[in-house]
């Protein structure tokens, strides 16, 4: 690959108002800096697939997007709305699928859904309706008594998400939602989440599967050690890093290119060698 320059930020052909935007957001535990003076800004209605190495900050990211974390500096929008004083209204707007599902297990998922709605302040005729199609459509309705934390990691994922969307986002936020799903129900919620942005919802995806990225995904940012390392539309990522024979890199080797992820010197096990 030659060493073109990935910019940190490359101009969106979308010229309407950011749905996500972040000024210098910056979080900091101790000594150890987590999210480095991030500045980010996601149109409204796309879909950005958000990558990083473990621990390299995505995750803290989130959480400062969606007000679970506070930034040791910085700020955040949601449509306009500051997750600072106008954090209500932010979150109003907002559904999330955090990395830590944090559901409340001695319930029924019926009455999880309930107690979401509420929150959010639907309509009891509202409630009824949504979480009968989402336990519907995520096969969670053929036990309706079973409790919670009775669910497998996979069907409290998939309620994770049915919550998220029950008051009808206009963002949707997901970290590692993929994770621990069966092949079917991946391929369903890929196309529900394809539906949600030709509604124009603008969609926020945390997922090590980069395959999943560029089957879905219009934009991708790339953040390494806390700092955002590219940002853009997918298809101009790809052709701002050319190789030197002229052809485009695929998304993975865009990747480890820019996390310096130096692939050829693999480690070895001493009794494998």
């Amino acid at each position: 690959m030659s060493e073109q320059h990935v910019p940190e930020s490359q101009a969106s052909a979308s010229t309407g108002p950011f749905a996500i935007e972040a000024r210098k957001l910056r979080r900091q535990f101790g000594s150890m800096v987590a999210v480095d003076e991030l500045d980010l800004q996601v149109p409204a209605g796309c879909f950005l697939g958000f990558l990083g190495a473990n621990g390299a900050g995505k995750s803290t990211t989130i959480k400062m997007l969606t007000g679970l974390l506070p930034p040791t500096s910085g700020a955040s929008q949601i449509l306009g709305h500051s997750m600072g004083p106008d954090a209500l209204q932010a979150k109003r707007a907002i559904g999330v699928v955090p990395e830590d599902l944090a559901i409340h297990d001695r319930l029924t998922g019926q009455e999880y859904l309930t107690f979401v709605g509420r929150m959010y302040g639907l309509q009891g005729s509202v409630i009824k309706e949504r979480s009968a199609e989402l336990l519907a459509w995520m096969s969670l309705d053929t036990e309706p008594r079973k409790l919670i934390i009775d669910y497998s990691h996979g069907m409290q994922k998939k309620l994770a998400l049915a919550a998220a969307l029950i008051h009808d986002p206009q963002v949707l936020f997901l970290d590692e939602p993929f994770e621990g799903i069966d092949v079917i129900a991946s391929g369903e919620i890929r196309a529900l989440l394809g539906k949600l942005v030709a509604r124009g919802v603008t969609i926020f995806l945390t997922t090590h599967v980069l395959e999943i990225v560029e089957k879905l995904c219009s934009h991708v940012a790339i953040i390494h050690k806390g700092k955002l390392v590219a940002h853009g539309p997918l298809e101009e990522l790809k052709r701002g890093v050319e190789t030197d024979t002229g052809s485009t890199q695929t998304l993975e080797e865009i990747f480890f290119e820019l996390v310096e992820v130096d692939r050829s010197v693999a480690p070895a096990l001493s009794w494998l060698s």
